[in-house]
């Protein structure tokens, strides 16, 4: 299923940047979410796999971009699918 969100969602794409995901693709039970990703560097659009994309900063919630940055260390290993 493709879905079109909205208001398109402030995130960061581990290894690739900060972007905007405007879409979520989800093949079902046994695949991750795709998030289809416009790059704010460059412009490229990029579908990342759910374990690759963390929602951008937010000082209103609390979520610092420290916090974020350091999500590099926590992502799933290259090819790794639960």
């Amino acid at each position: 299923m493709f879905t079109q969100l909205q208001t398109p969602l402030p995130v960061h794409v581990i290894g690739k940047g900060a972007g905007l995901a405007f879409a979520v693709i989800d093949y079902g039970a046994e695949h991750n979410l795709i998030w289809v990703t416009a790059l704010d560097e460059g412009g490229e659009i990029w579908c990342a796999p759910n374990p690759k994309v963390r929602v951008a900063e937010n000082w209103s919630l609390g979520r610092s971009r420290d916090s974020i940055a350091g999500a590099d260390s926590l992502a799933a290993p290259e090819g790794y699918t639960p």
